[in-house]
């Protein structure tokens, strides 16, 4: 979880465009979204190839699993850095916000936006994504939740708040108070999407996986967490030598648990209309 939701995310830019300080070991590290989820927003496009926008792209992650399933994809994100290295990639990426990016008359049949729609205003980013998408189409906003070993998340915790007291990000949840956080950034896009006029009724979607790490592999990733993106050197290389420590005790590796949350809206063919 970035920050409380109950800051605001969408307000904390600096954040929000600090993760392209090493793109390439965003894109190696970060986690994937499940093919049940992916197979979900697809079917929920027209036509055998639906026309996805994929809002805060980053390095293209959920753009190339999107285009592997068959649609065509354009990101939007706001990082430049993120945005060249997507587009090396094969995935074409404008640079801009969400809230202020032109999109020219272009329309499209899914406008998602994977561990991103927390950086963007839930009223304005609602609003514009019933601008952009046709008729049907839907909007998808997604979460990864991880849920580490106690150990892991406790040393993690330990740590952080000797070289981050100030931080606004509450290191110390539990997986339900985490899952609840989300569940509060769900409610917020959820408010957004009535807010707009032109969405039908928003639904939640959820599913359950996971993944196994080596110890290398979870402090590979690390850096590339917001909590960690504006730290200094000395004080990163603390985390990583507490959490590695935590990890090598239980073996030099472990299981995570992943929640990933949806919420989704269809644009109705009928804007409604005020009562």
């Amino acid at each position: 979880m970035p920050t409380d939701p109950g800051n605001a995310p969408h307000r904390h830019r600096g954040m929000a465009e600090s993760f392209g300080v090493d793109a390439e070991r965003y894109d190696r590290t970060r986690p994937r979204y499940p093919d049940a989820l992916v197979d979900r927003i697809v079917r929920a496009g027209h036509g055998s190839r639906p026309a996805v926008l994929d809002v805060g792209c980053g390095t293209g992650i959920a753009a190339r699993q999107f285009r592997a399933a068959g649609c065509s994809v354009l990101g939007v994100e706001p990082d430049g850095r993120m945005a060249d290295f997507a587009r090396r990639l094969g995935v074409p990426a404008e640079v801009a916000t969400f809230e202020a990016w032109d999109p020219a008359g272009r329309e499209f049949d899914v406008v998602a936006a994977g561990q991103a729609w927390h950086w963007v205003d839930p009223v304005a980013g609602a609003a514009k994504a019933v601008r952009v998408l046709r008729p049907g189409g839907r909007l998808v906003v997604f979460w990864n939740v991880p849920e580490p070993p106690p150990a892991v998340a406790r040393a993690f915790a330990d740590v952080y708040e000797r070289v981050a007291p100030d931080s606004p990000v509450d290191v110390r949840a539990t997986p339900k108070q985490a899952l609840d956080g989300y569940g509060s950034l769900l409610t917020k896009a959820a408010e957004g999407i009535r807010a707009a006029d032109g969405f039908g009724l928003p639904e939640r979607w959820r599913f359950d996986w996971e993944t196994t790490y080596t110890r290398d592999a979870w402090l590979d990733q690390l850096p590339t967490q917001g909590t960690l993106t504006r730290l200094a050197p000395d004080d990163v290389s603390q985390v990583l030598d507490a959490v590695g420590a935590a990890v090598d005790a239980m073996g030099g590796g472990f299981t995570m648990r992943y929640t990933t949350v949806a919420l989704t809206a269809q644009r109705v063919r009928t804007a409604r209309r005020p009562d």
